[in-house]
C-alpha cells in the first residue's frame, strides 16, 4: 500500500493524479486535519507530527509513505529518510517528498525566471530554492509565501472574492517580476489552480504539481523494484484523518469527483 500524507486536504490533489497514472495500486490517505496548517509551526513540532503519521502509515500496511504536504516534506523529510528509517532498518520501505521532483521538472522548464509561492514554513526553509539551485544554476528565483492560503482553502473559502484579492495581493510582486514559471510549493494551492493562472495569464506557466509528482512516482516505481513487489495493487482506497468534520469529507468528495468513506483516527 502507498501512504499519502499531508497537513489537511491538499495532499488530495497529489493522489487524485496517482490515482489517474497508477490506478492499481492501493493507497491510504492520511490528514492531519487536527494540527492543520503546518505552516506556522516550528521544525521540531513538524517534525514529531510527521513521523507520529509515517509511524502510523508503516504500522497499517504501507511500505512507501509519499509526504505530500510541501511543509513537512522541507522540513521534516531530510530527518526521517537520514535517521527514522535507518533507525527503523526495514528493507523494502521508504519515505519520498514532493519538492525535489517539482524542483527537478521546473529546474528544466523555466526561461530562467522562476517564483515559487508556499507556506511560511516552507519559504523559510529556502528548501526550493536550495534543490532548484541544485538543478540548475544561474535561475533567478523570487519566493512569496502565502500563509493565510491554506486556512481559507480548509474552510472552503476558495470562491470567496476575499479570497481572491488576498491572492491577488500574494501574486502581485511576482507579476512585477515577470516570472515565466511558478511553482505551487503547498498541495492546498492547486485548489486554487485556476486563479492563480488567471492572475499570473499565459506568460507565466503554472502546471499543475501532483501530474508532476505522479509522473516522478512512476519512474521512481519501475527504478526500484525492491519497493515496488511490496506494495499492494487491487485498487483499493482508504482515507484517514485526525478530526473529521463535514467540511472536509464534502470537500474531497467534490473534489474527486465520488462518493468516499472518511474515518476518524488516534495514533
Amino acid at each position: 500500500m502507498i501512504g499519502v500524507f499531508d497537513s489537511g486536504l491538499g495532499g488530495l490533489t497529489i493522489l487524485k493524479e496517482f490515482l489517474k497514472t497508477l490506478p492499481e495500486y492501493d493507497y491510504c490517505y492520511l490528514g492531519d486535519t487536527l494540527h492543520v496548517p503546518y505552516g506556522n509551526r516550528s521544525d521540531k513540532a513538524v517534525f514529531e507530527l510527521t513521523k507520529k503519521a509515517c509511524e502510523y502509515l508503516f504500522n497499517n500496511g504501507c511500505s512507501l509513505i509519499i509526504v505530500a504536504c510541501n511543509t513537512a516534506s522541507a522540513r521534516a523529510l531530510p530527518k526521517l529518510q537520514q535517521e527514522y528509517l535507518k533507525e527503523r532498518n526495514k528493507k523494502g520501505e521508504n519515505i519520498l517528498g514532493v519538492i525535489r521532483p517539482l524542483a527537478e521538472e521546473m529546474a528544466q522548464i523555466t526561461k530562467g525566471k522562476i517564483g515559487v509561492v508556499g507556506t511560511r514554513g516552507t519559504i523559510n526553509s529556502n528548501a526550493y530554492l536550495k534543490e532548484l539551485n541544485k538543478q540548475r544554476k544561474g535561475l533567478k528565483i523570487f519566493q512569496q509565501a502565502c500563509p493565510l492560503l491554506v486556512p481559507l482553502i480548509e474552510e472552503n473559502w476558495s470562491k470567496k472574492k476575499e479570497t481572491d484579492s488576498i491572492l491577488r495581493y500574494y501574486l502581485r510582486d511576482l507579476k512585477k517580476k515577470n516570472v515565466d514559471s511558478l511553482i505551487l510549493g503547498c498541495t492546498h494551492y492547486p485548489l486554487l489552480l485556476r486563479e492563480i493562472r488567471g492572475i499570473m495569464g499565459k506568460s507565466s506557466q503554472v502546471p499543475n504539481p501532483g501530474k508532476i509528482v505522479a509522473a516522478s512516482l512512476k519512474d521512481y516505481l519501475l527504478r526500484h523494484p525492491e519497493i515496488e513487489k511490496n506494495l499492494t495493487a487491487k485498487s483499493k482506497r482508504k482515507y484517514l484523518v485526525t478530526d473529521l468534520n463535514e467540511n472536509f469529507k464534502q470537500m474531497a468528495q467534490r473534489f474527486l469527483g465520488e462518493k468516499i468513506k472518511v474515518e476518524q483516527i488516534e495514533y
